[in-house]
């Protein structure tokens, strides 16, 4: 089928589906909320979307991204203490509660190409005249990165992927004693230096091709959203896939004069130099390669023809950090609870940048401040939640999840008895919703984004969010979608703050945005700035007040609903799709003799609980809400929902990385941000690791028939509670 014709297949199917989507898809119920109680519940939560506003957004826009600010500098404290000012202007009770990392600064970054020709790399960012924002720079280099004065031969390693290093190899090249150059993109950056160190190499370049996001992909700024030539994308290479926070303080909060491992010990510091670069600074180094062409694939944009190497061309470089603990400020707003203050609502984004961070993470942290806002004129109006609400800007995340990483070290245990669920945003633009995160929250988000409108179209968010469903990448993502009315979530590996809670404590999470209209290549860099985001992303804040619309009414349903709003069928399905995949892959494996049945089981006795449990669920809307909440059971039911994710993860870890305990959602160990569902099977099989393979098999089964039995005991006490 030619693309113009998969194209129009594709707006068919759109067409149908939007004949098949109601006007408007309010549900006449709440998920946890007894039928009394709803018309109340909607009144607040209409009261509350009201308040988010674009002109407030585009003024703490300005003031955060107003100048550089990354973690561990004064002007991070300068961002932290204007958010703390603007909270308790709402008359929020907040607070900087500060922890501090080792977090290295560049003392000196050089790369010479010395044969066959000279040439000495920028390493620096045009200032632009229409964008003075962009002379406020910080240098290019990639955290964690390990100091090095290093020469030697260049290989070009493609996105530099495990996948990209068996590549060469069957083709007879090696990286040992070289120097790799990758692009970006394929994976977490930090992927490819710690690949080409397990393969021999001495040093790691990486740059940003313009056929990723470059002027392949149309102009570049300031004419255009893309990448200009010497544009370069900074970004922390930490190991994350074994743990993220800060790298000598692994599993306890780092907080001055604190127990803290030597550097020398850490698992997640690269041992080789790392280095950001343009594809401005890229191209002569690319042009002074001979060796084999590179296959079609791994070809970029560049007006040159694409070689591996190794040489001709020959690199120094040379790069020493400054090695030093810094302070990280997290900005933390406390709203107490009244009848269910030990049950905690959690609401994070970052505030720290590479750069100015207009679009990543201002453009979400301006939008978390109006959802603080909001609720603030709630509490003037009278109203107090029944859960404690919690919100965070966190610091420190650009660098590997440090300041949320350390807050949920500290409060380790308090958290997992307390914590009902975290909910997380980071950068978002234009566009339709992007959610993802626990399966039991599943039907809760898709009810929430049925009640918040598209500033465009003025229906309800989640419509376009199926329809983009429904125009999957596979047919049988598209078929799938068809099939199921219902808003699918997509499971998170890493790469924001939702990772300590979710896959470190086993917390329920989930992690939303807009986007997917917001074409750009200013990632990390330089031109993340104010000017940039008002003229390519979100350009009148629209969706950034959607965005707070839609996360104030997350919070508030789930602070007042007398149950929590949990469903399991939603996670028996999920986990049965999973189950399937793996027993597909198993089949693939010639020597593989994992038998996946005992994890099918454990599936299929949840999904029965599951069913149980919704048929108990049923009476709740005739429940009387005065009655129920006089009821001692709502406390244990609570309690049971309230930590039912928890029997997803494991004391023990996951091979090779004991800090990430979930045992169905983790980021790959050779992905970084992809997830791995049930990665322990998963990856055992991909890697040909079966006798791990089938110890996951044993340790998932466990996990699920533990959730089970919580959801069966959960369906009594939700009988006694409706009685």
């Amino acid at each position: 089928m030619t693309r113009a014709l998969r194209m129009f297949a594709l707006i068919a199917v759109l067409a149908l589906v939007a004949t098949q989507i109601p006007a408007t898809a309010q549900s006449p119920g709440l998920r946890g909320f007894p039928d009394d109680a709803v018309a109340a519940q909607r009144q607040r939560e209409e009261q509350f979307r009201k308040v988010p506003d674009v002109a407030r957004l585009k003024e703490y826009m300005e003031a955060m991204a107003g100048d550089s600010h990354v973690a561990g500098q004064p002007s991070s404290k300068r961002v932290a203490d204007w958010a703390l000012a603007k909270f308790k202007s709402f008359g929020l009770d907040a607070r900087i509660e500060e922890f501090e990392a080792m977090m290295p600064w560049p003392l000196e970054t050089s790369v010479e190409l010395v044969a066959p020709e000279r040439y000495t790399l920028k390493l620096k960012e045009p200032v632009l005249p229409e964008d003075p924002d962009s002379g406020d720079q910080t240098p290019l280099y990639n955290a964690y990165s390990g100091d090095g004065d290093v020469t030697g031969e260049v290989v070009y390693v493609n996105y530099g992927m495990p996948a990209d290093f068996e590549r060469l190899k069957t083709l007879g090249i090696s990286v040992k004693g070289k120097i790799v150059l990758a692009r970006y993109g394929a994976g977490w950056r930090g992927i490819k230096p710690k690949v080409a160190y397990e393969n021999g190499a001495i040093g790691c370049l990486i740059y940003s091709d313009p056929r990723d996001d470059g002027y392949f992909q149309g102009d570049v700024y300031p004419a255009g959203p893309y990448r200009p030539e010497y544009g370069a994308q900074r970004g922390s290479v930490m190991d994350m896939p074994v743990h993220p926070g800060d790298p000598i303080t692994p599993g306890w909060g780092s907080e001055a004069g604190g127990k803290k491992n030597r550097r020398e010990d850490s698992q997640t510091i690269l041992k080789i130099p790392v280095l950001p670069i343009s594809y401005g600074d890229a191209l002569p180094i690319l042009k002074q390669l001979k060796g084999p062409v590179a296959p079609a694939e791994w070809r970029g944009a560049l007006p040159i023809t694409y070689h591996l190497g190794p040489g001709p061309a020959q690199l120094h470089m040379k790069l020493s950090f400054e090695w030093k603990n810094r302070p990280l400020y997290n900005v933390m707003v406390t709203i107490p609870g009244t009848t269910r203050a030990d049950e905690w609502v959690i609401f994070g984004n970052h505030h720290d940048a590479w750069v100015m961070g207009a679009d990543d993470p201002i453009s979400g942290a301006s939008s978390l401040m109006e959802t603080a806002r909001g609720l603030a004129e709630l509490l003037k109006s009278g109203w107090k939640p029944s859960r404690t609400i919690k919100l965070a800007l966190w610091d420190g995340e650009e660098w590997g999840l440090l300041g949320s990483t350390e807050w949920a070290e500290k409060y380790d245990a308090e958290l997992k008895q307390k914590a009902a669920v975290y909910i997380n945003t980071d950068g978002t633009g234009k566009g339709w919703l992007n959610a993802g995160g626990s399966h039991g929250l599943q039907q809760f988000m898709g009810e929430v984004a049925k009640d918040v409108m598209d500033p465009r179209t003025g229906k309800p968010v989640f419509e376009e969010a199926r329809r983009r469903a429904i125009l999957g990448e596979t047919e049988a993502d598209r078929k799938a979608a068809e099939s199921d009315p219902s808003l699918r979530i997509a499971p998170l590996g890493s790469g924001s703050d939702f990772t300590p809670f979710l896959q470190h404590l086993t917390l329920s999470a989930l992690n939303v945005s807009f986007g997917g209209e917001s074409p750009g290549g200013v990632y990390h860099s330089a031109y993340d700035t104010v000017k940039w985001y008002q003229t390519y992303s979100d350009t009148d804040y629209t969706y950034g007040r959607t965005l707070s619309q839609l996360t104030g009414t997350l919070v508030l349903r789930l602070a007042d609903a007398p149950v929590l709003p949990f469903q399991f069928t939603d996670t028996a399905d999920t986990l049965l799709r999973y189950v399937v995949e793996l027993e597909k892959l198993a089949e693939t494996k010639k020597d593989s003799k994992v038998d996946m049945k005992p994890a099918r089981a454990a599936v299929e006795k949840l999904r029965d609980a599951g069913r149980a449990f919704e048929k108990a669920y049923s009476s709740l809307g005739k429940a009387s809400t005065a009655t129920l909440l006089g009821r001692k059971e709502l406390q244990a039911l609570n309690q049971l929902l309230l930590t039912s994710e928890r029997k997803l993860g494991n004391t023990e870890g996951l091979p090779r990385r004991e800090w990430f305990k979930h045992q169905i959602y983790a980021p790959g160990f050779y992905t970084g941000y992809g997830v791995k569902t049930m990665p322990q099977i998963r990856e055992g099989l991909e890697e040909g690791r079966f006798t791990e393979a089938q110890g996951g098999v044993r340790t998932v089964s466990s996990a699920v028939n533990a959730l089970a039995a919580q959801v069966e005991e959960a369906t009594k006490a939700l009988q006694q509670a409706v009685k």
